[in-house]
């Protein structure tokens, strides 16, 4: 076995979220393992920059708006993506938010269902219109489910958030026992990565000691870390791995 088992060329991979973050790194990585790479997010202008990037790494692209809540502009997508570049043989599922930091008696049912609706729902519904294609063409295909450390253990005063990764985690290992062995699915469960979704807490002198404390390798990771595992995850490197969830914590979980 060489480097050619990571090696992703003449795939179609789909990445949602993929405008900035953990999301534009994975997409970028993807390309640069030779995948043609379609970012989805709700906003254009970023996602126009995560197209350039693949693009300057070799691959075909196409920067694709979306709110993954909205089914029948799923369908529209993957009919898109089809007619351009060809049968999606990878889903990353990155898409997520997570707006609420405090009390759960504090918290109202608005606010919880507007989180599970992308964080899971969304999900799912994207994970659905690609696996209803998949076994329509006979085919195999790779999801790759960006979770959290917080889908693995408890993340105190984030609620909602957790239930939602927690959710991603059961739907990981449910699709990937009823789906094999045609299309393998896992999760990748991050701890705290440097991106915007950190910003506040790496910023707060007094938030970002108090997490480097529960972090063993004492550092944020590097969304390019946390990318280079997606690819490994969605290529045939990782033929026989489905169901998996890989935390990439630096040590959170292990305590």
């Amino acid at each position: 076995m060489g480097l050619d088992v990571f090696d992703l060329e003449d795939s179609v991979a789909i990445v949602t979220g993929g405008s900035r973050g953990i999301g534009e790194a994975i997409a970028v990585a993807m390309a640069e393992a030779g995948a043609n790479v379609v970012p989805v997010a709700r906003s254009k202008g970023a996602l126009d920059e995560t197209a350039d990037r693949i693009e300057a790494a070799g691959s075909d692209t196409l920067a694709y708006p979306l709110d993954i809540t909205k089914q029948r502009g799923i369908e529209e997508l993957f009919d898109e993506v089809e007619a351009t570049l060809g049968d999606v043989d990878i889903l990353i599922n990155n898409a997520g938010v997570n707006p609420y930091f405090g009390n759960a008696c504090n918290l109202d049912i608005e606010t919880l269902e507007s989180i599970l609706s992308v964080n899971v729902i969304g999900t799912f519904q994207c994970t659905r219109e690609f696996g209803q294609r998949v076994f329509k063409r006979d085919g195999n295909g790779s999801i790759v489910n960006i979770a959290s450390v917080g889908g693995v253990v408890a993340l105190p005063y984030q609620t909602p958030y957790t239930a939602s990764k927690h959710a991603m985690v059961g739907m990981t290992k449910c699709l990937a026992v009823e789906w094999a062995p045609d299309i393998r699915v896992n999760a990748l469960a991050p701890g705290y990565v440097k991106t915007n979704f950190t910003k506040g807490v790496r910023e707060n002198e007094s938030i970002r000691e108090d997490i480097l404390e529960t972090i063993p390798q004492n550092r944020f990771a590097d969304p390019e870390e946390i990318a280079n595992i997606a690819v490994y995850l969605a290529s045939d490197a990782a033929g026989y791995v489905t169901g998996e969830v890989h935390v990439a914590d630096g040590g959170i979980a292990a305590q």
